[in-house]
């Protein structure tokens, strides 16, 4: 009997009128696609974080490994103990490629400034690399607030309207409504904010890559143009262990008379 009485009385409870889902029924086709293009910021934001932040940390893993090309007896033997694709590579292939054509040209052009502007182009197509996808978070932290600012408006005007077609400011007919604007305005600001400050650390990182860079190709300019007589002091190369030593066997104990 008792049971039958909580169906009964569950099934004679109201219906939730406020909740999430309600709210944006309220709002009809505007709200949903506002809260489209929210969600569409927001993953792509997310999805450009996580990318350029690979992206970033093999660079600065390529970084470390560019040590050794200071090691080798030269710089084309160095260049082949960093990987292909390696950023450091890239500059290196580059200045090697310029010297070579250097004494191609009819014109005469000073060593220093051809490689200099060599280089440098190799480092900018580096840095645009690493800037790809920037400009969307710095649109999306920006742009955020007012989409949800739009919706906003839209559901304080939709409560306005039936405000005035019920002649009274009643709870159930503004609830839906101003439960739309401020959800909207919360939905802009979540997708805004960590936007910005995956633009900023993103750009931090970036920065220092680009120092990094700077610093390698202008070791390998003065190398070029020393001959190999300037380049930067490096540690040695780290010794490999020696293989542990077998333990030693226990003597055998002397035989009992």
């Amino acid at each position: 009997m008792s049971i039958e009485m909580i169906i009964a009385a569950a099934a004679d409870a109201p219906a939730n009128k406020f909740g999430f889902i309600e709210a944006m029924e309220q709002g009809g086709p505007i709200a949903w696609a506002i809260l489209g293009v929210l969600v569409i910021q927001s993953v792509g934001s997310f999805y450009i974080l996580f990318t350029k932040l690979m992206e970033q940390n093999k660079v600065m893993k390529q970084a470390k490994e560019a040590q050794a090309v200071w090691r080798a007896n030269g710089l084309a033997e160095g260049a082949k103990k960093l990987d292909k694709n390696s950023a450091y590579r890239q500059l290196l292939d580059d200045g090697l490629e310029a010297r070579k054509h250097h004494g191609e040209l009819s014109d005469p052009v000073e060593a220093h400034d051809w490689l200099h502007g060599a280089m440098a182009r190799s480092e900018e197509s580096i840095n645009d690399k690493l800037a790809g996808g920037l400009p969307f978070l710095a649109t999306v932290g920006a742009t955020a607030p007012f989409v949800g600012l739009l919706g906003t408006v839209v559901g304080i005007y939709r409560a306005l309207i039936k405000i005035g077609l019920a002649g009274q400011a009643s709870l159930d007919a503004v609830a839906g409504p101003v439960g739309e604007a401020l959800i909207m305005t919360a939905i802009g600001l979540f997708v805004a904010v960590p936007a910005v400050f995956a633009y900023n650390w993103l750009q931090s990182r970036n920065k220092s890559i680009a120092r990094s860079l700077s610093a390698f190709s202008n070791d390998v300019l003065g190398y070029i143009t020393s001959d190999g007589k300037v380049k930067p002091a490096v540690t040695a190369a780290p010794a490999a262990r020696p293989a542990a030593k077998p333990a030693a066997k226990p003597a055998a104990a002397p035989a009992k008379k």
